[in-house]
């Protein structure tokens, strides 16, 4: 399609006006005499400079908003919306106006997110070089030890290769950890959903972490054992894995002599699994971001009592692939309660 130019578009409607008002004023001159002959030329006068100035409108203005509406709007060059209003120039900019601001609005929006994307990716790279550096570093001070005479030394090189394995292990979980967040994300890992009871499923956990519970004097059981199996579609293994992740976390964070309680609430289709401890809880600032990657409410104990501050991401990243929800309530030295449900099987 050709274009115009703006001036080549004014010469043009200018040239056309000035004929039309040199025919005018002829036609008086000559004319003048007869009034009632004068409203015809007066008539195709105004006729022609509202064709003039609808061209210059349609040609200068409307075809050259056109491609910048529909760019705005992600449509094709022709048909569509911008046809149905291009015979009304007022609708035109109007609308114009409007996509332009919503345009505006969402590339505002698209800059504030990847603002905060770009936070946590520096986030997340500042976290992941600080939990690998102390067991690197550990790994490091304990093999220049023994290679600096400490091997021969029946009293440091048993101790020390202990010590330099359990780093090693510390290190390959942050990594399988790192793993299972991406697939999950990605959705690159298939659930492999079957019916089983998630009950029993419980009283595998507690009677694996019932070592660690005794450890720290914590009283670890089913309060509310339903009489009958609670069968449950889902995936066993992602789901024991949930299940042994908040039980472990509430062994750590609670308070000695205190209690981890699993309990069972019924939702018509749906079954509540909640989790709960009586240990220090959690501020209400904190709870946000409770399921972030690495973030710890008490990093020292956090680090002490290890674990690779993970886990309740993966939890959170599982039970969404689920299409289920995960919640978290807390009261400072009271405790923390975790529940999600799962989908009973039909």
């Amino acid at each position: 399609m050709r274009t115009y130019s703006s001036k080549f578009l004014a010469t043009i409607v200018a040239a056309i006006l000035t004929i039309l008002v040199l025919a005018m004023l002829l036609l008086v001159k000559y004319y003048g005499q007869y009034l009632l002959v004068l409203l015809i030329p007066v008539v195709l006068f105004f006729v022609a400079a509202y064709f003039s100035i609808s061209f210059i409108i349609r040609k200068y203005i409307i075809d050259r908003i056109k491609p910048i509406y529909n760019t705005i709007r992600d449509l094709p060059l022709s048909g569509n919306k911008m046809d149905k209003i291009e015979m009304d120039p007022n609708s035109l900019l109007l609308g114009v106006k409007f996509e332009v601001e919503e345009w505006a609005k969402t590339q505002l929006k698209e800059i504030e997110r990847l603002k905060e994307l770009e936070k946590y990716r520096k986030d997340f790279v500042g976290n992941v070089s600080h939990e690998l550096k102390t067991p690197i570093f550990n790994i490091q001070g304990y093999v220049l030890t023994l290679l600096e005479g400490g091997l021969e030394d029946p009293k440091i090189n048993m101790l020390y290769l202990k010590r330099t394995e359990k780093s090693i292990d510390r290190m390959i979980s942050i990594v399988e950890d790192l793993e299972s967040i991406t697939k999950l994300e990605s959705g690159e890992l298939k659930l492999n959903l079957t019916r089983f009871d998630i009950v029993k499923t419980a009283e595998e956990v507690i009677e694996m972490e019932q070592w660690q519970a005794n450890e720290n004097k914590i009283s670890l059981q089913i309060i509310n054992k339903p009489e009958r199996p609670i069968i449950v579609q889902a995936d066993k293994k992602r789901i024991l894995e949930v299940l042994t992740n908040l039980v472990v976390n509430g062994i750590k964070y609670g308070r000695k002599k205190g209690n981890v309680n699993i309990s069972f609430h019924d939702l018509e289709d749906n079954i509540i699994v909640e989790v709960a401890d009586d240990g220090i809880g959690i501020e209400k600032k904190d709870l946000p971001r409770i399921f972030e990657r690495f973030f710890r409410v008490d990093k020292s104990r956090s680090r002490e009592q290890g674990g690779t501050g993970l886990g309740l991401s993966i939890v959170k990243h599982i039970i969404e692939a689920h299409n289920q929800s995960i919640n978290v309530r807390s009261l400072v030295d009271k405790g923390t309660t975790f529940n999600f449900t799962l989908e009973k099987a039909k």
